[in-house]
């Protein structure tokens, strides 16, 4: 039987000023991404660039 794919996203609260989250949204939209889309592919490039994480 194969094994199902585990579900590995972790749920956070995060608060972040209005402006910044305007910016968010706007930088979102621009790359047709959704906000919580959008912060993670800013987090991964982050952790990439600072070679916390190889992928």
């Amino acid at each position: 039987m194969a094994k199902e794919k585990e579900n590995t996203n972790k749920t956070f609260l995060l608060r972040v000023d209005a402006e910044t989250m305007e910016a968010v949204e706007k930088w979102a939209a621009d790359e047709f991404r959704s906000v919580n889309g959008q912060l993670q592919w800013i987090i991964a490039e982050a952790l990439k660039k600072s070679g916390r994480k190889k992928k």
